[in-house]
């Protein structure tokens, strides 16, 4: 539908009427012509400072928003008299129409109760006041739809709704009607709104992206690729000590990159060669800074030892003060400050007293670890080396011992000499003297109970050891004994060939004697595998040793069944993954055979 954009000039019967509805509306209100209706209207219920009033019907008012109403203005519908009809308020006291959600980007309403003489003409009389409009699509049902170019227009055409409409001065039912506007959802406003939303979208990712952009650190360098004048001069550049870093890290994108080949093997070759012989350099450098920092060491607690030696002197000249001989010669505020300014010394002197020896601890620790890294022989191994560890550790704790009962006896005796020369006024020192002093005992007391255990540790590792030396010589006496029994039976074959089979009943015999002389265990173990004939395993032996002596391990039983192929055989049972290692006892298999 095709409309005319110029403005319709239509006389108005009764101009007061559409002159309050445009008050309402917050806008001042116009005459056709142009010139105002009101005189004595207030700018200040919604027309900006400053701003000329503006002709609600004059082309292109569309396109500015109104401002918006004080939510505590009360609302007053009057007569509206148009060319082809007037327009009744509603009832004020009547609720107001129920209204559907307002979709996004409406710009479309529903126009329902309309006469039903009503034409397209008439419509866009009434509502064209409102703003531009787009289309019409009226029904044969009294009700219409009617598209605006602005979305804030829709908000005008709902100050409409409820009103009564009269064609002319008609009294018929066909040319009255109750106008309802309500909110229209339409596919073309909802296409326009998403396409303005993927535009605000596409803006706010351009600009963080110009944002991230204007914030990204710069890329590094680009690296160019080999080439014999860039190998010559990536030579030199490994060679300076400035850009060492870099000809590096060049070198490395090179060799990353593949460009090592047989032709230039030896150029690759020299400049690692070149970076290899940065290394002295580097631990030059290094030992340089350490000595630096040793020499800054040593100047800080020279310095440190001097400043506690000055303190030490304040603190004496204090204590030469607070004596009765010159005590009794100053006033009361000059005791209170001396008194207060010893304190003071005192505590910055303790905190300094405590620093220092912290400092001194520091490198006995690492004096005491780089001496026992250099003693540790790493031949040593087992309860040997664990003993003389422990030696060392007494060692270490007895001259703990020895400098803290020193350190008590100091305070002792300083403690006597203060208590001899000092006034009644230094009971709080006294305290703090007695609480370190308490202290250190408990320390000492605790470095004595530490020093005990390690002596019982000592002892019984002692112990274990004898025990461990008197079961190998045991051990190889039984070893010596078999052996003997074995000569003297290969002895009898070399006379007698004819008693080979009363060998194997004496070899058998032997097997199961000295069964019993290694070990009582071995009884046990060829009693258990002659109740079960087809075999077991050897964690199943052990956990059934376990029962009767806890110290016997696996390793033990294995070797000892292994000494013992006559009397004990090992076998293979199971497929696959349920392959399985079995000990039978054939003891009496040679006896019976025979």
């Amino acid at each position: 539908m095709s409309m005319d954009p110029s403005p319709m000039t239509m006389p108005m019967s009764d101009p007061n009427a559409w002159a309050t509805a445009m008050n309402n509306l917050g806008m001042a209100p116009m005459g056709m012509t142009g010139q105002p209706l009101m005189s004595d209207f207030d700018s200040g219920l919604g027309m900006m400072t400053g701003i000329a009033p503006m002709n609600p019907m004059m082309p292109g008012l569309g396109y500015v928003p109104p401002p918006p109403l004080p939510q505590d203005l009360p609302i007053v519908k009057e007569i509206i008299h148009c060319q082809s009809c007037t327009l009744f308020p509603p009832n004020p006291h009547l609720p107001s129409p129920a209204m559907r959600e307002r979709p996004p980007g409406c710009k479309t309403v529903f126009v329902g109760g309309l006469p039903e003489n009503a034409t397209e003409a008439l419509i866009v009389e009434v509502f064209g006041q409102c703003g531009d409009i787009i289309a019409i699509r009226k029904s044969k049902k009294n009700f219409c739809h009617i598209r605006f170019t602005e979305e804030f227009t829709v908000d005008r055409a709902l100050f409409l709704s409820g009103y009564r409409m009269r064609l002319g001065s008609s009294t018929d039912k066909k040319d009255t009607g109750r106008l309802h506007v309500d909110f229209a959802q339409a596919r073309d406003d909802l296409y326009e709104w998403e396409c303005r939303q993927r535009m605000y979208a596409r803006e706010e990712r351009h600009r963080r992206r110009m944002e991230e952009d204007r914030f990204r650190p710069p890329s590094p360098p680009l690296i160019v690729h080999y080439s014999d004048h860039e190998c010559s001069q990536l030579g030199d550049k490994i060679k300076d000590e400035a850009v060492f870093a870099e000809a590096v890290r060049v070198l490395l994108t090179w060799v990353e990159r593949g460009e090592v080949n047989r032709r230039n093997a030896n150029n690759f070759y020299s400049m690692i060669q070149s970076s290899n012989s940065h290394i002295r350099q580097l631990m030059s450098q290094k030992a340089t800074h350490e000595k630096e920092m040793e020499e800054a060491k040593d100047k800080f607690k020279s310095a440190l030892s001097g400043i506690l030696a000055q303190f030490e002197q304040i603190v004496s000249v204090f204590h030469a003060a607070s004596k009765q001989k010159a005590w009794d010669h100053f006033s009361k505020a000059q005791r209170k400050n001396l008194d207060v300014w010893r304190k003071q010394a005192e505590e910055i002197r303790n905190m300094q007293n405590e620093e220092l020896m912290g400092i001194r601890r520091e490198e006995e620790m690492e004096m005491s670890d780089e001496d026992m890294e250099d003693t540790h022989n790493p031949d040593q191994s087992g309860p040997v080396s664990q003993a003389e560890a422990l030696k060392e550790e007494n060692d270490s704790l007895r001259c703990q011992l020895d400098a803290y009962r020193n350190e008590v006896e100091l305070l002792k005796q300083e403690q006597g000499k203060n208590q001899e020369h000092t006034p009644p006024q230094h009971s709080e020192e006294d305290a703090c003297r007695q609480q370190q002093l308490t202290f250190l005992q408990q320390a000492l007391q605790g470095m004595q109970k530490q020093l005990l255990k390690m002596c019982e540790e000592m002892k019984q590792r002692e112990a274990e050891m004898e025990k461990t030396v008197e079961d190998k010589q045991q051990l190889e006496s039984q070893v010596k004994s078999l052996k003997e029994g074995l000569q003297g039976l290969k002895t009898l074959t070399t006379h007698t060939p004819q008693v080979s089979n009363t060998h194997t009943q004496h070899m058998h015999t032997l097997q199961l004697y000295s069964l019993v002389s290694l070990s009582p265990s071995s009884g046990i173990i060829s009693t258990f595998l002659h109740v079960h004939p087809f075999g077991a395993s050897i964690e199943y032996i052990c956990s059934y040793l376990q029962r009767l002596n806890t110290k016997i391990n696996t390793g033990e039983v294995d070797a000892l069944l292994g000494r013992l192929p006559c009397t004990f055989k090992q076998e293979l049972t199971g497929v696959g993954a349920s392959l399985e290692k079995r000990w039978k006892f054939c003891g009496f298999e040679g006896i019976m055979i025979t």
